[in-house]
């Protein structure tokens, strides 16, 4: 079975850091991209990062960008965001998805897993 496993969450001072984990089953890691998203309350899904285990690109949104840093493991078929410098914007539950090969619009991710919460306090 096709899994994405996300852990790390937590709740966190204004500050303060987190790595968040991504381990994937059931699928070719080194032909898919792993991406990071994020959805608060009340706000639309944001892709926060993503990195192609297929052609080695990786990006960043503008709000996380400098603060926050994806990598991966091809031994442990696991993606990591460390999370700097997190701020109380950051607070969302944080999904990570697989697409074909190549980061892209969210609609092209078909495998998702359930998430991790993040909060942060000021």
């Amino acid at each position: 079975d096709v899994q994405l496993q996300a852990s790390g969450g937590g709740l966190v001072q204004t500050g303060g850091s987190l790595r968040l984990s991504c381990a994937a089953y059931g699928f070719t890691f080194e032909h898919h991209a792993i991406a990071w998203f994020r959805q608060a309350p009340g706000k639309e899904r944001e892709a926060v990062s993503c990195i192609s285990r297929y052609d080695g690109a990786v990006y960043y949104s503008d709000s996380v960008k400098g603060r926050f840093t994806i990598s991966s493991d091809n031994a442990e078929k696991t993606v990591y965001l460390q999370m700097n410098n997190l701020k109380a914007e950051d607070t969302a539950r944080y999904f990570c998805a697989a697409a074909p090969y190549y980061c892209s619009g969210s609609g092209n991710y078909g495998y998702w897993g359930k998430g991790t919460q993040v909060t942060v306090s000021s």
